[in-house]
C-alpha cells in the first residue's frame, strides 16, 4: 500500500534537467519525493582506474595474495610501485636485514604494514628500533588486518609497504570487498 502510495507520488514529479538545480540538498533534512529524483541514478567509479598506480590487496588466502588481480604465491612485500616475494617463513624470521627494502626507496615509505599469518605476533624489538630509526612507522597486525590498513592506507594516499605472510590453514580466497558486506 505504502509502496503504491509513493509511486503515485513520484509518477507525477516532473523530472528537472541537472543544469536547472542551483541547490545541492543537505544531509540533515528529511528527503521529500521531488528531492528524490537526485538520488535516483548512482554513479560508480572504480579506484583502480582512477588510480592505477596504487597498489590494493583483493583476497588472500593460505597460498598468497591477489594484488591488482595478479597472483602472488607465499610471502610477499608489497611497494608503492611493485610486489616481490618476501623471503620470511614465519613472524621469526623478521630480521632488520629482511626490513631492509622499505628503507632503500624513493619517494620514501611512511608505514610498513605487516601481517603475521592468522595471530598477531611480536617482532623482535630491535627489528622495530632500527625501522623508527629511519623513520619509518611499523603496524603489526594479523594478516587479514593488515592486508584492509594497507588497502585503507593506499586509498588515503599515503605512501605504504607491506609485509605479509599468509595465513595458514585451509583458508578459502576471500575477497576483501566481500568481507566489508
Amino acid at each position: 500500500m505504502a509502496a503504491a502510495v509513493l509511486l503515485r507520488c513520484l509518477s507525477r514529479v516532473k523530472p528537472t534537467p541537472r543544469c536547472a538545480l542551483s541547490w545541492a540538498p543537505r544531509r540533515g533534512h528529511r528527503l521529500s519525493p521531488a528531492d528524490d529524483e537526485l538520488y535516483q541514478r548512482t554513479r560508480i567509479s572504480l579506484l583502480q582506474r582512477e588510480s592505477p598506480h596504487v597498489m590494493y590487496i583483493d583476497s588472500y588466502s593460505s597460498r598468497g595474495f591477489t594484488v591488482n588481480g595478479n597472483r602472488v604465491l607465499g610471502p610477499c612485500a608489497l611497494l608503492p610501485h611493485s610486489v616481490v616475494q618476501w623471503n620470511v617463513g614465519s613472524h621469526q624470521d623478521i630480521t632488520e636485514e629482511s626490513f631492509s627494502l622499505f628503507w632503500m626507496l624513493e619517494p620514501r615509505i611512511e608505514i610498513v604494514v605487516v601481517g603475521t599469518g592468522n595471530r598477531t605476533e611480536r617482532l623482535q624489538p630491535e627489528v622495530l628500533r632500527a625501522m623508527r630509526r629511519r623513520g619509518i612507522a611499523v603496524e603489526v597486525q594479523d594478516t587479514p588486518n593488515a592486508c584492509a590498513t594497507f588497502n585503507f592506507l593506499c586509498h588515503e594516499g599515503r605512501v605504504t609497504g607491506a609485509a605479509l605472510i599468509p595465513p595458514p590453514g585451509e583458508t578459502s580466497v576471500l575477497s576483501l570487498g566481500q568481507a566489508a558486506e
